[in-house]
């Protein structure tokens, strides 16, 4: 992608050099024609002004014909000799090209010609006069270099002036994108744009401040409808939960009847985490955690080891442990815990019996490994309700509370496959 000003830029550029290479042969033509008009010009008043002197000189025929054959011998590009009246043909202007006589080396040269029929001592005389052009190759050359200099030095002061009057011009959008790539939802900060004077970007802030009001707007209203109905779900999941309790340790229960109450106690066990679950993740979107505190990343994870080794032995998993000692972070120790053991259960859920699973801990991030057979599908990993598995005792929220709890932190997932190994790691 470019910027916009170099794709304004370009075009003139192109548009510019076009004009340029055009107008080095239209000056060429333009000037050669000036420089042919003031030739012959020049030529008549030649022609002209040697008719009044001989004529003004009133000299003999013989001494008239010495003087011109004088004059044609001292002015080599001109000539004047007599006609017969019968011979009188009309003046012509014309341009050929010879070689210079006086010049070594010898070179072909243009000269723009007139010849004309004169009156001198009332007899006709042909005058032809032969001017060299040639300078005008040289002139054309210096203004067509000329004419580059100065495209040059346009073109530079162009770009110069145009990139400083852009960089102010569109310093007010810069801003309001920058604003627009930190806005972040869950913030819940209305973002204040730059004041401009200019029409187009003011209306533009106008408009988004009025489209980010509204979704912050509808996103608060949804979040308070989340955290609502799960806090007003837990009473009477828990009441239903006590209840089939209760049930359950009926003992004239048929076989039938307590695998309905036992069906119904797993499903309400389940509804119980996923209300419970996004009860947590609505209190994350409020920011309603401190996540201030000095933790030992290094005691946690042991803890949750601990916690986990029932589960490990359950399904008979060995767990390889490299635990850097005095790992020490800045977040909620509880929101961690959380994280951790999400971790640890969403690889042994995930993991096959006699499956060796491994934790890895060090002063920049924490990586859970556990075996797989093909990688999972990045893009739907980490969304709420995402699930990739046929095994259905997951609410599909655990890897979505531990997304929200790492960037809530400040830290970041990662999800990997290599060497038949599912591997998540949270960078501190």
């Amino acid at each position: 992608m470019k910027p916009l000003l170099s794709k304004i830029t370009t075009p003139f550029l192109l548009y510019v050099l076009i004009v340029l290479g055009v107008s080095i042969p239209v000056y060429y033509f333009v000037i050669d024609g000036i420089w042919k008009s003031e030739l012959d010009e020049h030529n008549e008043i030649i022609v002209k002004k040697t008719t009044y002197e001989l004529n003004s000189l009133k000299l003999s025929e013989d001494s008239l014909q010495a003087s011109i054959a004088l004059w044609n011998s001292i002015q080599p590009e001109t000539n004047i000799h007599q006609v017969k009246p019968g011979d009188l043909l009309q003046d012509s202007v014309y341009t050929i090209e010879k070689p210079q006589r006086f010049v070594e080396p010898k070179t072909i040269d243009r000269f723009r010609c007139l010849s004309s029929v004169i009156q001198i001592n009332g007899a006709p005389y042909r005058f032809t006069v032969q001017t060299n052009i040639e300078e005008s190759v040289e002139t054309i050359a210096a203004i067509a270099a000329t004419t580059l200099f100065f495209f040059v030095i346009l073109v530079i002061g162009l770009l110069i002036i145009s990139r400083k009057i852009s960089l102010r011009l569109w310093k007010p959008f810069r801003d309001t994108v920058d604003k627009l790539k930190a806005f972040n939802l869950n913030s819940q900060q209305q973002v204040d744009f730059q004041q401009t004077d200019t029409i187009e970007f003011h209306e533009l802030n106008q408009s988004l401040s009025k489209l980010l009001e509204k979704n912050l707007a509808v996103y608060r209203s949804q979040k308070e409808f989340t955290e609502n109905a799960s806090h007003e779900l837990q009473t009477p999941l828990a009441i239903l939960k006590n209840k089939l309790d209760i049930l359950l340790q009926y003992p004239d229960l048929s076989d039938e009847q307590y695998q309905l109450f036992e069906d119904m106690h797993k499903a309400l066990s389940r509804s119980t985490r996923i209300n419970r679950n996004l009860l947590l993740l609505a209190k994350i979107d409020n920011s309603q955690f401190d996540h201030s505190e000095k933790i030992s990343m290094d005691s946690l994870v042991t803890q949750s080891i601990e916690v986990m080794q029932e589960h490990l032995e359950l399904k008979q998993l060995r767990l390889q442990q490299e635990i850097q000692p005095s790992v020490l972070l800045t977040g909620n120790s509880s929101l961690t815990e959380i994280l951790i053991n999400n971790l640890l259960l969403n690889a042994i859920r995930y993991s096959n019996a006699n499956d060796t699973l491994a934790v890895h801990l060090n002063q920049t991030s924490l990586t859970v490994y556990n075996p797989g057979s093909m990688p999972l599908d990045k893009i739907l990993l980490f969304k709420r309700f995402s699930k990739l598995s046929k095994n259905s005792q997951g609410s599909g929220l655990g890897l979505a509370i531990i997304t929200e709890i790492a960037r809530y932190q400040g830290w970041t997932v990662d999800y990997q496959f290599e060497n038949n190994q599912h591997i998540f790691s949270i960078h501190f």
